[in-house]
């Protein structure tokens, strides 16, 4: 590499938009490990204050000494688990994906597709239609397998990060 100056060279064009498909994809996994982790700690902000949807031994009650609450299966559908976790999910989400679509237009996807407005409605939209199938997964594993609320998230963690590579190096961003 040449030095300091060879290394400088060598992160500066990987940072680039012209880095070739190998780091392009290495770049989208990093903002979207570190666009997880923000999902995650709002998802989990949410859980345990407000939308109170972790249930005693779900690992986040264990591992973080997050308070549990007591479900009977009894409650009306906006006080189930299912139900909040699904909200506190949405509230991750949104502030995940503004800060995902930012990192991923500096330093991922070159921009100039379509205006920013539109691309951003775009990124959005893509996301929100990954999210709804990967919730739509994590839901039913709660709901109907009694998952817990954790384990059922990472599934939906996964299974939304896979859609929307595709759609956002395909129909969004130009490569």
């Amino acid at each position: 590499m040449g030095g300091p100056s060879g290394f400088v060279a060598f992160v500066r064009k990987v940072l680039s938009h012209e880095c070739g498909p190998f780091w392009q994809f290495v770049k989208y996994g990093a903002i979207g490990v570190m666009a997880t982790l923000v999902q995650m700690a709002f998802f989990y902000l949410c859980a345990s204050t407000f939308l109170r949807c972790l249930a005693p031994g779900d690992w986040a009650v264990e591992a973080l000494s997050l308070p549990a609450a007591e479900f009977t299966g009894g409650e009306p559908w906006f006080a189930s688990r299912w139900f909040l976790a699904a909200a506190a999910t949405a509230i991750g989400f949104t502030v995940a994906n503004v800060f995902c679509w930012l990192m991923n237009r500096w330093f991922v996807f070159r921009p100039g597709r379509f205006r920013w407005y539109v691309e951003f409605g775009m990124f959005y939209s893509a996301a929100a239609l990954a999210t709804f199938i990967a919730l739509s997964v994590q839901s039913l594993l709660i709901a109907w397998c009694g998952m817990m609320t954790s384990a059922a998230v990472v599934i939906e963690v996964l299974v939304s990060f896979m859609v929307n590579f595709f759609v956002r190096k395909f129909l969004i961003f130009r490569g």
